[in-house]
């Protein structure tokens, strides 16, 4: 499907063929769509360690699908390592030193000097993603869902049809990736207080506020997860009311868009491709 003669020049290795998975729709897809297409593909999995049990289940179960092992990369040192590091700043759409040190590095790691073809699941209805492109010369990126002008009711149709479905956080959340992960809409929040109350107060302990200098280090910007919480009842209301201004908008695609939200530009900020595909 695709010439290694592109980068094996810079190498005297074969080439590999890697696609990295993140649990979410895109990527599954993408394995799916692929299948039996580019020989000898390698897949990978980052794992934080601060994924959804939801996530792990999923993972299994492609890589059953797959008849293929799925790579589990993890990084030598944990998130609360890193928040300690940082001095507990948490990570944001600025810093996003998580997907930094927690998914690129082992990622990179695992690629090496070797000539690598890496595919990534944007879709041809999102020319506003660019996905994971690196800056070493030895990987090569290519989107065959751009190509092959595959968009979002088909990533819906090939999951359906193999059988997988999409993962059982998608009744609630519109991403994969950590469960306190800071690109989550409010409403999502509420949804990981209600179907995983132990993860929201996991995730409210890397929250912090000193007194002195009146720093403020929270998941979302100037409210605290307890703040949020208080809050539950009129946040859920609001999206409700936002569902139905939005619905005659999206008639064709209303149910997608139920599940998948962030995919149809409600005004919530984009996600790392690396994470949420």
């Amino acid at each position: 499907m695709y010439s290694d003669t592109q980068i094996s020049a810079i190498s005297d290795k074969p080439v590999r063929h890697i696609l990295a998975l993140s649990g979410g729709k895109d990527s599954s897809a993408l394995a799916v769509y692929l299948l039996g297409k580019i020989e000898n593909i390698e897949y990978v999995f980052c794992d934080t360690g601060e994924e959804l049990d939801e996530t792990y289940e999923y993972i299994n179960r492609l890589q059953d699908f797959l008849c293929s092992k799925i790579n589990w990369l993890k990084s030598e040192k944990d998130f609360r390592y890193y928040v300690d590091l940082y001095n507990g700043v948490l990570p944001d759409a600025r810093t996003r030193w998580c997907t930094r040190m927690l998914k690129l590095k082992p990622y990179e790691n695992f690629i090496g000097d070797d000539p690598v073809v890496s595919y990534v699941g944007i879709r041809a209805d999102e020319p506003h993603r660019k996905g994971y492109i690196s800056t070493k010369p030895n990987i090569k990126t290519v989107f065959p869902f751009v190509e092959n002008n595959i968009r979002i009711e088909d990533v819906a149709r090939i999951l359906k049809d193999s059988g997988l479905g999409v993962p059982k956080y998608y009744k609630w959340r519109s991403r994969s990736g950590c469960y306190f992960c800071f690109y989550q809409q409010k409403r999502e929040w509420i949804g990981l207080k209600n179907f995983h109350p132990d993860l929201f107060e996991k995730a409210k302990l890397f929250e912090k506020f000193d007194p002195e200098t009146g720093e403020q280090y929270t998941w979302n910007q100037g409210e605290s997860l307890d703040q949020l919480a208080h809050r539950a009842e009129a946040i859920m209301e609001e999206y409700e009311k936002r569902k139905a201004r939005e619905a005659n908008a999206f008639k064709g695609n209303q149910k997608l868009k139920d599940i998948w939200g962030n995919d149809f530009g409600d005004g919530e900020p984009l996600s790392c491709n690396i994470c949420h595909l």
